[in-house]
């Protein structure tokens, strides 16, 4: 993939979640919770009646280690393209939030037709976590999966 949004962006991390929260906020959500450890960060909130999460995977530290045409980086150089690609990922959620936002205050899309892969359902697991192995069987088999059947 050639290019990434917000690849050179100097907005921080913790910038970009806040502005996640105010937009969610002014749209209507009525909570917002974040967190992360090593491998992800996280949000979630409450919107249209559902529980929605994000998770936003960090790269590891050491895909940092070489520039892009292999030279390898000081420790210090590595801390600086690692923390670039984190903010880089909170740019890009950040983006996408809002845009499937407006889609919703557009009228293009539903609540639920931008958000379902990322709605919680009751047992703690994403639409996405459950419905996306039993497409994937589907289609090595060829058989309608029970959770796609209306």
């Amino acid at each position: 993939m050639k290019g990434k949004y917000a690849e050179n962006t100097e907005v921080s991390s913790d910038r970009s979640k806040s502005e996640i929260e105010k937009t969610l906020r002014k749209y209507g959500a009525k909570e917002f919770v974040s967190g992360w450890n090593d491998n992800q960060a996280m949000i979630l909130f409450s919107m249209e009646g559902r529980k929605v999460k994000f998770l936003l995977p960090l790269p590891p530290k050491s895909d940092f280690s070489k520039t892009e045409t292999g030279r390898v980086r000081k420790p210090n150089q590595v801390e600086e393209a690692y923390e670039q690609g984190i903010r880089q990922r909170w740019r890009a959620l950040s983006l996408a939030i809002k845009a499937k936002l407006e889609m919703l205050e557009c009228g293009i899309a539903t609540f639920d037709e931008e958000f379902l892969p990322y709605i919680v359902m009751p047992n703690g697991s994403t639409v996405a976590e459950e419905v996306i192995p039993k497409v994937k069987q589907a289609y090595l088999d060829g058989k309608q999966p029970q959770i796609l059947i209306g």
